[in-house]
Formats: C-alpha cells, structure tokens, sequence
C-alpha cells in the first residue's frame, strides 16, 4: 500500500528497503507564478526517442499521408534520403516533455508562436527540451494568477536544435 507522509511542510512516500522505511520528496507537478524567475533556464528532464510506429500512427491520425513521411522509397530519393518525422509530432512532443516544469499548474495555454523547424528530424533521433523564462505578468482581471511568456527549443542527441517555439501561459498563484 502506498500512502503518503507529511514531514513539516513536506509530503513523502514509503520506500521499502531491508524491512526499514526510508522517506522521499513526491514529485510536484509544475510551477506557480511566483516560482518562475526571468532569464532562467530549465532543462527538462523527459525525453522521447521517436520510433518509426510513433512517425507512423501519428501520420496516419492526423491525416498526414504526405510520402516523405510514410514511404521509404520515396522519401529514399528526395533531399535527405530517408523518412522525415512529421513536424508536428515533434512540435507535440516537445510541449508534452514541457508540461512537468512549465504548464503543469497552468489554467490554460494561451497562444503559441513563432514555431520554426530548425533542422530535420529522423526515425530514431531523441528529442529533449529547454526552455527559458523571458517574461511574466500578474493577470490584469485575476488576483489569483499570472502570465508566463516562455521560449522552449527542441534539440537532439547530437546537440543540434530541431525545433523552436514561445507561448503564454496562464499559470496559477500560491494560495495563501
């Protein structure tokens, strides 16, 4: 059975370990308002390696039967020689690996802006994520939130960053 434990301020889960238990942190899901500072940088910890069938279901649900993404033959003899992941599945991906940090608390998602694909992306490549805070607002109409405007960039298990976007999020207050 799990149940959780509060220590002061702080809520822990049981690890069994050599008939002893032994305390750790429960993870928290997104920031506050207050909790996002300007100019800093987050690296999120999730990542996704994108296989041929993720390439090839998201395709096929989003009606995209463009070849260059589902035919080999013909993506073989086009500009890069093989299949390209389908751009929208990486844009997906990277505001899914996002949410644990930036919209986790978030009332909603305001606009998204400024996508750019970057470089492209291939069956097999992984997809990690940073993103930084460029600037935040408490809520004209609300007290009990605020705006977070933020710069995610996708990149690689090379490095190189494949894909670029910003987006406002309405995030919510520390209750007090």
């Amino acid at each position: 059975m799990i149940f959780a434990l509060s220590i002061g301020s702080r809520k822990c889960l049981p690890l069994h370990r050599e008939n002893k238990y032994m305390y750790m942190e429960s993870s928290k899901l997104g920031l506050y308002y207050e909790e996002f500072e300007v100019g800093a940088e987050i690296k999120h910890n999730l990542s996704k390696t994108i296989f041929e069938c993720d390439n090839n279901f998201f395709s096929l649900m989003t009606m995209n039967h463009h070849p260059v993404h589902i035919n080999i033959d013909y993506a073989g003899k086009n500009q890069h020689g093989k299949i390209l992941v389908v751009g929208t599945l990486v844009f997906s991906l990277a505001v899914g690996i996002t949410v644990p940090d930036i919209s986790g608390k978030a009332i909603a998602n305001l606009g998204y802006e400024d996508i750019k694909h970057l470089n492209p992306v291939f069956i097999n490549d992984t997809i990690y994520v940073r993103t930084r805070v460029i600037s935040k607002r408490e809520s004209k109409s609300k007290a009990d939130r605020g705006i977070v405007y933020v710069e995610s960039i996708a990149y690689n298990q090379n490095g190189e960053d494949v894909l670029s976007f910003r987006r406002n999020v309405l995030v919510k207050k520390i209750y007090k």
